[in-house]
């Protein structure tokens, strides 16, 4: 399973991929180079970033729970935190943390992340 690593502070997010075509976007994109997002608080469930580009979407109702990891609007990725329901798209989970550990990873404010290929 293909895994991006998701850089916040001194931590590392393992976020194992989705099988899809927008996951499979993305790891395209990062084969480049890492990406630096700067993501803000949505909802006090999930933190989003504006990508700067569009990915294939997957729609689908869903569920979410902390540790998703989300593509909305084709351009959006989030981070999930807390729960909602929505049509969205699938990235991939992260396994390495549980919600109450991803609370204090991610905060109440905006934070500045980096994607990558290599933990």
């Amino acid at each position: 399973m293909e895994r991006i690593f998701i850089h916040v502070n001194d931590e590392v997010l393992i976020c194992e991929c989705a099988d899809n075509t927008s996951s499979g976007a993305l790891l395209d994109k990062l084969k480049a180079g890492d990406l630096d997002l700067d993501m803000s608080d949505y909802g006090g469930f999930e933190k989003v970033a504006d990508l700067g580009f569009s990915l294939p979407q997957n729609n689908e109702p869903m569920h979410t729970s902390a540790g998703d990891v989300i593509l909305y609007l084709g351009k959006t990725f989030s981070i999930y935190y807390g729960q909602n329901s929505w049509n969205l798209t699938r990235i991939g989970i992260i396994t390495n943390k549980n919600e109450a550990e991803l609370k204090s990873i991610l905060g109440n404010s905006d934070i500045s992340i980096r994607l990558s290929l290599k933990q």
